[in-house]
């Protein structure tokens, strides 16, 4: 009788720590699920703010059609995309982002656009944006690289493979940011 105590008590153990690391899986994949939502609304903040900078632009800087014709296009695939590819959503949106500073270059090519209160207050409130998804950019590495530890750690990799979760893929850095700016004297 004893016998059958033991394997109650320790179906009892493997079932709670069976529910403790799915549940566990279930909130780190939650937390990468919200931290890619933080990214998102930033996203949308930017591609709020670009209609108004391109308005302004355009009235000063007619010859740079070509410029804002290219974030307009950006700012529409990243909108139409939805939130299925990640990495794909960044990448476009790392190209958007490297087209805004070509037309922030634009100001200094036209002191007018350059001294432009509404100008310079969208420039302003998109480098804050700019930050925020940077900082959400770490926020979803982050929650992401603890959800994969735990898919790769014994015991939880079990739960996650009968449970079929899967890995996450960190965002990375586009290779033109890494590169160290030259700086001569």
């Amino acid at each position: 009788m004893n016998w059958f105590f033991g394997i109650i008590a320790l179906a009892v153990v493997v079932g709670v720590v069976w529910i403790s690391l799915y549940n566990s899986l279930v909130k780190n994949k939650l937390w990468v699920t919200e931290a890619w939502s933080q990214i998102d609304v930033q996203l949308k903040r930017r591609n709020d703010l670009i209609p108004n900078i391109v308005e302004t632009v355009k009235g000063y800087a007619k010859h740079e059609q070509e410029t804002l014709t290219k974030v307009i296009n950006l700012r529409n695939m990243i909108s139409d995309m939805g939130t299925e590819d990640p990495a794909k959503k960044m990448e476009l949106s790392n190209q958007l982002s490297s087209q805004l500073k070509t037309v922030f270059a634009l100001a200094e090519a036209y002191p007018d656009l350059k001294a432009n209160q509404n100008f310079l207050a969208l420039q302003e409130e998109l480098s804050a944006t700019e930050n925020k998804i940077a900082y959400a950019r770490q926020l979803y590495n982050s929650s992401v690289t603890q959800y994969n530890i735990k898919l790769g750690t014994f015991p939880s990799n079990i739960v996650a493979n009968i449970h079929g979760f899967r890995p996450e893929v960190v965002l990375a850095t586009p290779e033109e940011e890494k590169n160290v700016p030259k700086v001569s004297f």
